[in-house]
Formats: C-alpha cells, sequence, structure tokens
C-alpha cells in the first residue's frame, strides 16, 4: 500500500483520494531525513513526542532544552538530549516506536519523523529513522520560542475528568497536538507505527460539550490523513495543550472518533469533517516547560 495502512487507505478513499496519494505517499515519505531536516531539528529548542504506554494509551508531551539539544548524526538517526519531567506520562523504553514533530511557530515549518528508540541513557534518548517528511504550514499560528534557563515547575495533577483550569486551556486555545497509533505500533512495519502531529485555528477552535467531550474540526490539509487513520483503527489517542504565556501543559487521554456527519460539521466554519474526543484522563502541570512564547502578531 505504497507505506500507508488499512485505516489511511480506507479514509482516503471516503475522501476520494486514494490514487493520488498513493503515488504522493511513495515520494514523499523516506526512510532517512533530507540535509535540510538534519539541519532544522537542531535549531529547535522544543519537540513534541508521542509515545504509547505500557496499558496501550497513547500520549503526546514536549521536550525542551536549548537549540542543539537535537542532533542528527547521520541521515537515519536523531539524538535527544532531554527526557520527561517527572509525572510525565509519557514513555521511553529500547526499541520503542516513537512519532516526533519538530516544529518552529514563527517560521511555520515543521517536519515529521517517526521511529524507534535505539538508545536510551540518564540524558536522553536516539531515535532511528522509519519515516521522515514535511509539512505544509497550514494552519500554525506564528509565535516565538524563548528558552528560560530557570523555572518553577509545579507538580503534576492528574485526574479523570478537566478540571477549572484545564477547561480555561482549551477554550483559549488556537493549536493542540495529536499523539496516534496503529493497533500494531511496535510490531508490526514503519507505517504501523506512532503519529503526533498538529492542528490549528482560531482561538476556541476547540468546542468542549459538557465536562467529558470536546469537538476539534478537521481542516483541509495534506491529504496523508495519518492522524486520522489510526483513530479508525485505534481510537484511544492523546492530546497536548501547551499555555505558551507560562509554560504550563495540559495532556488528555481520550477516546477518538471521525465523525463525518456533513450537517454537524457546518457549524465549525471551513471544517471538512470533525474529530470528537470524549476524555478519559487528564495530566496538568503549570509552569511545566522552560519555554515562554510572544503572542501571535495581530
Amino acid at each position: 500500500m505504497s507505506g500507508r495502512h488499512e485505516g489511511e487507505v480506507a479514509v482516503q478513499q471516503r475522501v476520494g483520494v486514494h490514487e493520488r496519494m498513493a503515488d504522493v505517499t511513495g515520494r514523499a515519505i523516506r526512510e532517512h531525513m533530507p540535509d535540510q531536516h538534519r539541519e532544522f531539528f537542531p535549531q529547535l529548542p522544543f519537540i513534541v513526542v508521542g509515545s504509547v504506554d505500557a496499558e496501550g494509551q497513547p500520549w503526546a508531551s514536549v521536550l525542551a532544552n536549548p537549540p542543539g539539544f537535537m542532533q542528527s548524526p547521520d541521515a537515519t538517526h536523531l539524538v535527544v538530549r532531554a527526557r520527561p519531567f517527572p509525572g510525565d506520562p509519557l514513555a521511553l523504553s529500547m526499541g520503542q516506536p516513537l512519532g516526533l514533530l519538530g516544529i518552529q511557530p514563527h517560521t511555520r515549518r515543521r517536519n515529521r519523523m517517526n521511529g524507534v528508540i535505539d538508545a536510551l541513557d540518564a540524558s536522553g534518548f536516539t531515535v532511528r529513522v522509519q519515516q521522515s517528511f514535511g509539512n505544509c504550514p497550514k494552519h500554525i499560528v506564528p509565535r516565538t520560542a524563548h528558552f528560560v534557563a530557570r523555572h518553577d515547575r509545579a507538580s503534576p495533577v492528574r485526574s479523570a475528568t478537566l478540571d477549572d483550569h484545564a477547561c480555561g486551556m482549551i477554550a483559549r486555545a488556537d493549536t493542540l497536538f495529536i499523539a496516534s497509533a496503529h493497533p500494531a505500533a511496535g510490531a508490526g512495519p514503519a507505517h504501523q507505527g506512532v503519529d503526533v502531529s498538529h492542528r490549528g485555528g482560531p482561538a476556541g477552535f476547540v468546542v468542549r460539550d459538557g465536562n467529558a467531550t470536546l469537538w476539534l474540526p478537521d481542516y483541509a490539509g495534506n491529504f496523508f490523513f495519518n492522524t486520522l487513520g489510526n483513530i479508525t483503527v485505534n481510537p484511544h489517542a492523546g492530546l497536548l495543550f501547551i499555555d505558551f504565556e507560562r509554560g504550563g501543559t495540559l495532556q488528555l487521554a481520550v477516546h477518538a472518533e471521525v465523525v463525518w456527519d456533513a450537517k454537524r460539521a457546518e457549524a465549525f466554519p471551513g471544517a471538512q469533517r470533525l474529530l470528537r474526543f470524549d476524555v478519559t484522563a487528564m495530566v496538568h502541570t503549570e509552569r511545566a516547560l522552560p519555554l515562554r512564547f510572544d503572542p501571535p502578531p495581530q
């Protein structure tokens, strides 16, 4: 299937781009990083990472350090000198599949890399590349990140439901990240792995329905449908919201569903379809990151 799994193919067939994407996918997704990607990652002060825990739950997280904390010694490896903070649900272990997203909001560049951990120590880990591909700048809200040398991270707050602070973060959000995985991640071929992707829109584009359900408009994109394809065959996903002003993070475990109801999507201007997320767990950490971001230009 030219590097696509059955969930991605099913979504592409439903949208009517299956034949075109058979050729595009084979050309766009590589088994190594091109030089521009190898030069891009070391410029970043953070990277978004997706993994799956021992219970099969995907989680999205963000790792941060001064630029240069990532290096590519060769085209098939990325060294990440950072580890999750205590209490972060991101799972890291030898041989574990990961999805990585390098994103530079102020230039609206983003590059994806999926692979497996083949080295791990107290300072970080090394990922062996299995899939490398770029994404377009659509829906990226431009803002500049600044590394803060000292910050007092709060202890993570865990809950099965959203608290008031979490609801406020979601209501203000113009960006989120989604970790998803094929059920065979870690045991199947590279295209049946873990993925983490970006979603952006106007502030408030994520709509809360009660205290446990979120609705996300799915806008036109690159038609790879990595996230929607994974959700089609595995409804477990992880969401990450970042408080760009204060460095806080909100990580959610969710049960996800692609909703093809065109009438319902009309309530979300520009949406092609919707994603419904039923929240099953929350990890909220104030001042989690040594990063602060300038507000978007008006």
